[in-house]
C-alpha cells in the first residue's frame, strides 16, 4: 500500500475516533493530527543542516557529530559506493506521559484496551521537597515527521527504517516501569552509582546542560531534572510538571537504549548504519514540548533547567499530561 494512503488512513482513523474522547474528560486530546502538526512544530530546530561539510542555517550541533565531508558505504555485495555526509536534527519520536493508564492523547484522547487502576499515575502532592513521588505512564511512538511529509530523505539516512506513525512501546505492559526493584535487574550498575560522589558529579552535568551541552560521560545524570536511575516511573516530586515528565521521558529513552531498542545515529561510526547503543548519549537528543503548551521557537537539551524553557508549560487538570517531540542528530552517508 502506498505510504501516503497509509498515512491518510491513520489520520482518518484518529479523526473517526475523536468523538470518543468527549465522554472521557480524564483523557485529553492533544490534536496531534490537525493543523498543530504544522503550527506547533519548531521547524527552525531542524537546523543546522550540513551537506558535504557546508552548513545551512544557524544552530548548534553536538560535539561528537561527524566531521567528515565525503564518505563511502558498502552495498550488500561488499562493493563500496562513494557519497557525501548529510547531517541534521531529525524529529523522530513522540513520547506521551499520562497519569491515566492506557490514555493516549496522541491518538485523539482514546483509551487503549489495556492497563488497570493499579497503574494510575500521579503528579504528586509535594510542592517544595521530595516527600512525595510522581508517577507517569509513557507511550513511545515512531514519528518520522520528515518522511511522513515527504520532505526528506534517502533510505540510508533512515536510521531505523521507520516510515509511518506507529506505537513502539507501552509502559503499562512493562513490569519494570512500575517497580524499582525489578528495574534494578536491567540496570545493576545503579548499585555503585548510589553514592555521594556520583550524586555530586551531577552538579556539573546540571550546569553544563543548562548551558546547552550535557556531559555524556556522566551517563547516570539527567542535568537539573534528577537521576536517570532506576529506569522506573516513580521519582521524587519537586513540584514542576515539565521537569517530572521530562525526566520520565529521558528514563524511558535510557531504558530503550539499554534493551537494544534505540540506536546511535551520531558520529562517524553511524554514517553507513546506525549501531545499537546500550548507553544513552545525551548530546544526541533534544526535546520540545508539543502538548499542552508547545515549544514552537526552540527545543532544549536533556537536563536543561525548566526555568529556561518551560516551567510554566502546564495547565491544571488535563494539561498535566504531556507530549514531547524527540529530536535526534542524524549523521548519514548519502551515496551516489
Amino acid at each position: 500500500m502506498n505510504r501516503r494512503v497509509r498515512v491518510f488512513l491513520a489520520v482518518l482513523l484518529v479523526v473517526c475516533l475523536r468523538p470518543l474522547q468527549a465522554d472521557d474528560p480524564g483523557c485529553p486530546d492533544a490534536e496531534l493530527f490537525s493543523g498543530k502538526l504544522i503550527t506547533d512544530i519548531c521547524w527552525g530546530c531542524l537546523f543546522p543542516i550540513r551537506i558535504a561539510g557546508l552548513s545551512i542555517g544557524g544552530g548548534d550541533r553536538p560535539a561528537a557529530a561527524s566531521n567528515q565531508v565525503v564518505c563511502a558505504c558498502n552495498d550488500g555485495l561488499g562493493i563500496p559506493h562513494p557519497g557525501f555526509v548529510v547531517s541534521l536534527w531529525e524529529p523522530a519520536r513522540i513520547v506521551e506521559l499520562t497519569r491515566a493508564p492506557a490514555c493516549s492523547p496522541a491518538l485523539g484522547g482514546i483509551r487503549l484496551p489495556l492497563g488497570s487502576r493499579r497503574l494510575l499515575g500521579t503528579a504528586g502532592k509535594s510542592e517544595w521537597d521530595a516527600s512525595d513521588i510522581s508517577f507517569y505512564n509513557y507511550h513511545w511512538y515512531a514519528f518520522p515527521l520528515l518522511t511522513l511529509l515527504d520532505l526528506f530523505f534517502e533510505d540510508r539516512c533512515n536510521a531505523d527504517g521507520m516510515v509511518d506513525f506507529d506505537i513502539l512501546y507501552l509502559s503499562e505492559l512493562d513490569p519494570t516501569w512500575n517497580s524499582g526493584e525489578l528495574a534494578f535487574f536491567t540496570n545493576p550498575e545503579a548499585a555503585w552509582l548510589a553514592n555521594p560522589v556520583a550524586l555530586a558529579a551531577c552538579l556539573a552535568d546540571a550546569a553544563a546542560a543548562s548551558a546547552g551541552a550535557p556531559i555524556d560521560s556522566l551517563f547516570w545524570c539527567a542535568g537539573t531534572w534528577g537521576l536517570l536511575y532506576p529506569f522506573s516511573g516513580a521519582m521524587p516530586n519537586y513540584g514542576s510538571r515539565p521537569s517530572e515528565t521530562s525526566l520520565s521521558a529521558t528514563r524511558a529513552l535510557a531504558a530503550l537504549h539499554r534493551r537494544g531498542l534505540a540506536r546511535r545515529t551520531m558520529g562517524n561510526e553511524a554514517l553507513c548504519s546506525a549501531p545499537i547503543d546500550p548507553f544513552l548519549t545525551k548530546s544526541q537528543y533534544r526535546m520540545s514540548m508539543f502538548y499542552p503548551l508547545p515549544e514552537t521557537q526552540s527545543n532544549h537539551v536533556i537536563g536543561e533547567s525548566a526555568f529556561r524553557w518551560g516551567e510554566w508549560r502546564s495547565l491544571p487538570g488535563p494539561g498535566e499530561d504531556h507530549l514531547y517531540l524527540l529530536w535526534r542528530w542524524n549523521d548519514c552517508c548519502a551515496t551516489f
